[in-house]
């Protein structure tokens, strides 16, 4: 009886009433548990050479942890996990404005916090695979566990209009899947489907950028690597250098 007391006291005293924070706490955890699982498999992918992982496998990752993803959040943030999400809900009178940039910031905060987790959960194996070295091109570059780069002969052009279609896609499908008046998605597989759709865009339009779709998981894992020590390099662009070069 005494251990219940207390545990209810607790309940009680670390309960979260504010509903604003409610909602950012939940959106920064799921975000941290979709680049938690997203750049994980990617860092198994490269750290092993593809011995442990492919691309196909590193997709997946990323497309199940989006169904994690809204299970941890969607019934208190709404899981939006994407600030392109949430400006399309912004844009369609479904998310009020003035929470637009708090959202946004929580999910950049999230990415960059999970992209910390995934360097000390891989440390050890980054810096082997590297030789001792944090770099951003070359046949031992780390930098593309983290954040997405493009081909080596991509033009800026074509890579904004790579980004957005499959940015566009993304949020059409989604939409498509939450519009009751559509052939709605079983009650409760709304996040299978998700993921799905995702995965569909992942292995079809990810050969141009790998498919970042999002810009929270991009900049957040970004922003984490120029101050961990790959430098400036992560936010430049060489056309032609090393396995997809940086963005300048």
């Amino acid at each position: 009886m005494g251990t219940a007391s207390f545990l209810k006291r607790a309940q009680a005293l670390l309960r979260i009433r504010n509903q604003l924070l409610r909602e950012c706490l939940a959106e920064l955890l799921a975000v941290f548990v979709l680049i938690l699982i997203t750049l994980s498999g990617s860092a198994q992918m490269v750290t092993s050479s593809g011995t442990k992982g492919d691309i196909v496998t590193a997709y997946m990752a990323g497309a199940l942890a989006i169904m994690v993803a809204i299970h941890t959040a969607g019934g208190v943030s709404g899981a939006h996990l994407n600030p392109a999400f949430s400006f399309a809900m912004c844009l369609l009178d479904q998310f009020p404005w003035w929470k637009f940039p708090i959202f946004m910031a929580v999910q950049i905060l999230g990415a960059f916090i999970s992209a910390g987790a995934v360097y000390a959960l891989y440390y050890d194996a980054i810096w082997h695979y590297g030789n001792g070295t944090l770099t951003t091109s070359g046949p031992r570059e780390t930098a593309s566990i983290f954040a997405t780069y493009p081909a080596d002969y991509l033009s800026l052009s074509n890579g904004f209009l790579d980004q957005v279609i499959g940015t566009a896609l993304l949020i059409m499908g989604i939409l498509a899947m939450l519009d009751t008046r559509n052939k709605s998605v079983p009650k409760g597989l709304e996040p299978v489907a998700m993921a799905l759709l995702v995965f569909c865009i992942e292995i079809s339009m990810g050969s141009n950028c790998s498919c970042p779709l999002n810009p929270a998981r991009d900049f957040g894992p970004r922003l984490f690597t120029y101050v961990a020590g790959w430098g400036a390099e992560v936010f430049r662009w060489v056309e032609g250098r090393g396995r997809g070069g940086a963005w300048q």
